[in-house]
């Protein structure tokens, strides 16, 4: 194998794929990355064995082929090129040579044979989205997922396919986000795919706000998603979500509504003198105003009142402030509708005009 490639063009790739490479891995070719040379292009390939990504670069090719080559070991060099660097990379059975002016690296390859590449996806449904959409509903809702839960389908995000609609949704006990997007999807019923952590995170990094569309093929064990330079495939998780929708609150009628910036600042003040551990804030809901109380072990206290639409008569709830803050953040309305049903019920928190993003927060007992 053998190219020429500018810096900056290799760099994008290399970081693309690069975060899925584990540093301990039990194969050392787990390690590498598979380099796929054609005529005119040049794929680089990193998987975990739960998680691969593929990124593609239009380059002339000199000698196609077909090795894998260590992941941080390319990358580092690449970074510590200066800009406008060429590369000349010459690549053996056992060697690659890489030539950058007047610097000389070797390499150790292993054989394309030895690298465990995801078959192709059995795909049973496929839809063409947004790409800005499928980034907004992850990002509304990624933050909700748990984090090395024994209760191992929480450790993901959940994607739910249904006539016209794709719908995302995370919970890790504590608090529940749901997010829903307009798709072109002819679904009898509900069908339901976890996508594992990592992969969750991986996507993210690869995804940005273009108006691009872009394929996202549901397997049964296997989902993957067709960018223009790219490939994402992550392996599903085997389990059963949990009936979300019983935990969203019916019949919560105390609604308050304000300016979600105001509320946001007020909870970010009042969080400073809450307890470290529990992070507990009490929100205290009377007409036309709310008061947020904080208190720690240390006997401090901060209180901040906000004015907002409210015929709410003498409700007191407690809820940890970062789920709150998070479930503002997530949302991107000027105004937020927080919505109770009594001191023992959860907290709703979404824009006053649409469901298409909500957030759900379980009281905490102060």
């Amino acid at each position: 194998m053998k190219f020429s490639i500018q810096r900056e063009v290799l760099l994008r790739p290399l970081t693309q794929v690069v975060g899925v490479v584990e540093r301990r891995q039990t194969l050392p070719v787990l390690a590498n990355l598979l380099l796929n040379a054609s005529e005119n292009e040049v794929q680089f390939t990193g998987t975990d064995l739960e998680v691969e990504l593929t990124a593609r670069v239009q380059v002339e090719v000199d000698q196609p082929g077909e090795v894998t080559i260590p992941a941080r070991k390319l990358l580092d060099i690449c970074k510590a090129l200066p800009d406008g660097t060429r590369l000349d990379i010459d690549i053996g059975a056992e060697k690659a040579t890489i030539r950058a002016g007047r610097s000389r690296y070797t390499l150790a390859t292993l054989p394309a044979t030895e690298f465990p590449v995801i078959e192709d996806v059995d795909v049973s449904q496929s839809v063409q989205i947004g790409q800005g959409d499928l980034k907004k509903i992850i990002d509304g809702t990624s933050f909700a997922m748990a984090n090395q839960d024994v209760r191992y389908y929480l450790n993901g995000l959940l994607l739910e396919l249904r006539k016209g609609m794709l719908r995302s949704v995370a919970t890790d006990g504590h608090r529940l986000a749901i997010a829903d997007v307009d798709a072109d999807l002819a679904v009898d019923g509900v069908e339901q795919m976890i996508i594992p952590r990592k992969g969750v995170l991986e996507l993210v990094r690869l995804l940005d706000d273009k108006d691009d569309d872009l394929t996202v093929q549901f397997g049964r064990s296997h989902v993957r998603v067709q960018l223009s330079d790219g490939t994402f495939t992550s392996k599903l998780i085997d389990g059963k979500f949990p009936d979300y929708e019983s935990v969203v609150p019916i019949g919560a009628d105390k609604i308050v509504t304000g300016d979600r910036e105001l509320i946001r600042e007020a909870l970010q003040r009042a969080a400073i003198l809450s307890n470290e551990k529990y992070r507990g804030v009490r929100l205290e809901l009377d007409p036309e105003k709310m008061r947020i109380v904080a208190h720690n072990p240390e006997q401090e206290e901060a209180v901040e009142e906000v004015e907002l639409q409210s015929d709410v008569e003498q409700l007191a709830v407690g809820f940890n402030v970062n789920y709150l803050l998070e479930a503002l953040n997530a949302l991107d309305s000027d105004d937020v509708s927080l919505c109770f049903k009594d001191t023992n019920s959860s907290c709703l928190a979404k824009a006053p005009d649409t469901d298409r993003s909500r957030h759900v927060v379980m009281p905490l007992r102060l």
